[in-house]
């Protein structure tokens, strides 16, 4: 089980980005959109002055770094807050995960074959893989940086992490669980809902 992926909502779509490509070395895989009613996706090279300039309204920005994949969305939060985790599992875990979630009575959506999500009740969601060629290819080599440690601030920490321990049937201490090789660790004084941003650890 590796959690590779993490999904943030914010107002301040560009700084984020900014930061994650200036700052911590992300690279920008692509800034996806549309311009009118046509989808277009746009790889690394276009600045958003030329973006601004056609008319591109943002959907997603996606980055990555290593083995690491983030995906920034406009939305109503100054600071960042996680819509959705996600993980790669083997084929044992994933059926594993989902028969938890239909015994808790957790909702599962399935998105034209390629995405699973669950709720976990909790304000936020996990969004599920099995074993696929590009998951494979982006974990496959052990020196690939990794996410080793998140915190996310939440009102409140134990249930957050409860909610997560219990659908992945991970170890929790507190308001902290272990997914795989990343530590998860919920704190205090957070908002309702999905949990704000507070830190990460790559290694």
């Amino acid at each position: 089980m590796h959690l590779f992926h993490y999904h943030l909502v914010t107002s301040r779509v560009r700084e984020v980005e900014a930061r994650y490509i200036g700052k911590l070395g992300f690279d920008l895989v692509a800034r996806h959109g549309r311009i009118g009613e046509d989808l277009q996706s746009y790889e690394p090279g276009v600045s958003w002055a030329e973006l601004d300039a056609v008319g591109f309204k943002l959907r997603l920005s996606e980055l990555e770094l290593g083995a690491v994949n983030v995906v920034v969305q406009p939305g109503q939060w100054p600071l960042p807050r996680v819509d959705h985790l996600g993980l790669a599992l083997d084929d044992d875990e994933f059926d594993r995960v989902l028969s938890r979630a239909e015994d808790a009575s957790l909702r599962v959506q399935e998105h034209g074959g390629r995405r699973t999500f669950v709720s976990t009740n909790a304000g936020y969601r996990l969004e599920l893989h099995p074993p696929r060629d590009w998951i494979d290819e982006l974990l496959g080599q052990s020196d690939r940086l990794r996410l080793t440690e998140l915190h996310l601030k939440s009102d409140d920490p134990a249930g957050k992490a409860e909610a997560l321990a219990h659908v992945l049937e991970c170890e929790r201490i507190g308001a902290e669980v272990e997914v795989g090789e990343t530590l998860v660790r919920f704190t205090p004084d957070g908002p309702q809902g999905r949990p704000e941003l507070e830190a990460e650890m790559f290694a």
